[in-house]
């Protein structure tokens, strides 16, 4: 499974973007309990997981800086 690419992070609207982040948030806290209780037998999804919050906090970044200029 490669990594997610940042340009559909990009393609999503504002309420698609806060979703998104919020639901790789509680996948990622999944990952975490399965970790703790020794459940996780895909431990490279915790890579992935966070790449894609990362490209989506990032785009969700980018945007408030274009807003702010914007103003």
């Amino acid at each position: 499974m490669a990594l997610p690419k940042i340009e559909d992070a990009r393609k999503l609207g504002e309420e698609e973007l806060a979703e998104e982040i919020l639901a790789v948030k509680r996948e990622l806290f999944q990952l975490r309990l399965e970790q703790a209780t020794r459940r996780l037998e895909k431990p490279h999804l915790f890579k992935h997981t966070k790449h894609r919050l990362a490209q989506l906090l990032t785009v969700e970044r980018e945007r408030e800086i274009a807003a702010a200029k914007g103003e």
